[in-house]
């Protein structure tokens, strides 16, 4: 395992948190870990879908999946809960901080012109 792949265990704990495998209608889903870890290799390497390694499957699986899931908000709740379970176990530390200032507005005003003054 590499260091920036999932363990076992973690990728069972992940699995547990992500919709249902077996759909109710049409036909039934293809390998739900197969495709997590396809997933998470896009998204670890930035590679396009295209550039999947055969290994994961076909990449049309995993972008659908991933961009239906990113539609339906399953990854911010996935993080929630993982962030939640985190912090009932104390590993988290909520007094370190980041932002970043791609987000943040600036007026006009604060583009370092001199004043009237």
């Amino acid at each position: 395992m590499a260091r920036s792949e999932l363990s076992d265990e973690q990728l069972q704990h992940l699995l547990a948190l992500l919709p249902p495998e077996c759909p109710k209608t049409g036909r039934p889903a293809r390998d739900l870990e197969r495709t997590v870890r396809a997933i998470l290799w896009v998204n670890r390497t930035g590679s396009p879908w295209r550039d999947l390694p055969a290994e994961f499957g076909p990449w049309q699986t995993a972008a659908n999946r991933f961009y239906r899931w990113r539609k339906a908000g399953v990854w911010e709740r996935v993080l929630e809960l993982v962030q939640a379970e985190a912090d009932e176990a104390g590993k988290l530390d909520w007094s370190l901080r980041q932002v970043d200032s791609t987000v943040v507005r600036a007026y006009q005003h604060a583009a370092g012109a001199k004043g009237g003054n």
